[in-house]
């Protein structure tokens, strides 16, 4: 269905952008951090991927205290909170050199940041209206940038004398100058529905979600955990089919967010004429390609144009599935944003593990195969739960 909408971007959606982009500079670094994580520590690749378990468990902590939290403190001081907590947990993996302490890390990091992050997504959707898919993109395509531009410098200072734990005060350095230059911009609140139109729950009773809420919730753990098992293993297999350093090997997110910032912003056009979930099942059959492609490659360029190709299926897929949540939750931003977390983090954590664990039996290599399958489940539960707009 053709859509003529139109995006108007004012100075709270640009803050948000920008808060967005310090997000993705921990969420790639840590991502870039873990194979050589893996080798200081020395462990197998099932405990590496513990430590994206620990940012899902985080996650979904976050998730469920995340409508308290707003209806207690107000969207502005959730964000800019998830933020500081988010690089706390950064620093904790900066300084922290056993295995207990960059656990910890990745933990408190996850439950902060996400929190920060699923607020953001509310603000957005709340606030562009019928717009909200296409801003979700854009804001998402920002952050992508800010992640290519992590990713590159993490694996320059990685080669260096200096090793790569300095590459993790980027996020810090961000936040830190973000809120210096923006801090005073208001984040708008939640809205409050008029009496007429009021939501069930807020007048006392609890209103069951529909079926397809919870298909969506599916849907959306899908995509993140094939979007976590790329950013936390791709590098990894991409050193073991081309003969790479794990430091040059890092580079290899950079082709895959590429591609992702390439499709965030095609995608945001996209969602301006189609609905979210028809977008959502072009994106899953572009990146089943760019897996065949890299999986298949035995050469860098080869598998690069294979990450670029993933990373632009992969792009609009959280965007898409979260805004695809809000639309059949039933006038409930905040919750939905709150459950989407819990199904991402889900997402977010059992798929590296799973992966990780698939790894040390059968080799990165086949375990690899774990991305055609979720991307089967995904295409149809988004297949089956399409409705006409």
């Amino acid at each position: 269905m053709d859509r003529n909408i139109k995006v108007i971007r004012d100075s709270p959606t640009w803050l948000i952008y920008l808060q967005l982009a310090t997000f993705a500079t921990y969420l790639y670094g840590l991502s870039a951090a873990l194979p050589l994580l893996r080798a200081e520590l020395g462990v197998s690749q099932a405990v590496a991927g513990l430590h994206g378990t620990g940012m899902a468990l985080g996650g979904i902590a976050g998730g469920l205290a995340l409508p308290a939290l707003t209806r207690r403190f107000g969207r502005r001081v959730v964000i800019w909170a998830g933020l500081t907590g988010m690089n706390a947990g950064v620093l904790l993996v900066a300084f922290g050199h056993a295995l207990p302490f960059t656990l910890a890390g990745f933990t408190l990091a996850g439950c902060c940041g996400s929190t920060a992050l699923y607020v953001m997504m509310a603000v957005l959707s709340d606030h562009h209206g019928p717009a909200g898919a296409a801003v979700i993109s854009e804001a998402n395509a920002v952050a992508v940038i800010a992640g290519i531009a992590t990713t590159y410098a993490f694996s320059v200072v990685a080669e260096s004398p200096a090793g790569w734990r300095p590459a993790l005060f980027v996020p810090v350095a961000s936040t830190l100058l973000l809120a210096l230059l923006m801090g005073r911009v208001w984040v708008p609140p939640t809205p409050v529905p008029p009496p007429s139109t009021e939501a069930p729950e807020a007048s006392g009773g609890k209103a069951p979600y529909g079926w397809r809420f919870h298909v969506a919730g599916v849907v959306l753990l899908c995509c993140v955990a094939i979007e976590f098992a790329f950013n936390l293993w791709a590098a990894e297999l991409l050193s073991q089919r081309t003969g790479l350093s794990p430091g040059l090997a890092a580079t290899g997110l950079s082709a895959m967010l590429a591609g992702m910032a390439a499709g965030r912003f095609g995608g945001a056009r996209l969602a301006l004429r189609f609905a979210p979930g028809s977008v959502l099942l072009g994106s899953l059959g572009v990146t089943l390609a760019g897996w065949a492609l890299f999986w298949a490659g035995t050469s860098a360029p080869v598998c690069y144009a294979g990450l670029a190709l993933s990373g632009l299926g992969i792009s609009v897929q959280f965007p898409m599935g979260l805004t695809r949540m809000i639309e059949v939750s039933g006038g409930r931003p905040d919750q939905a944003s709150g459950a989407a977390s819990i199904w991402a983090g889900v997402g977010s954590g059992s798929g590296p593990f799973v992966l990780g664990a698939l790894g040390d039996g059968f080799g990165t290599h086949t375990a690899f195969l774990l991305t055609p399958a979720l991307v089967a489940v995904a295409a149809g539960g988004a297949a089956a739960s399409r409705t006409r707009s």
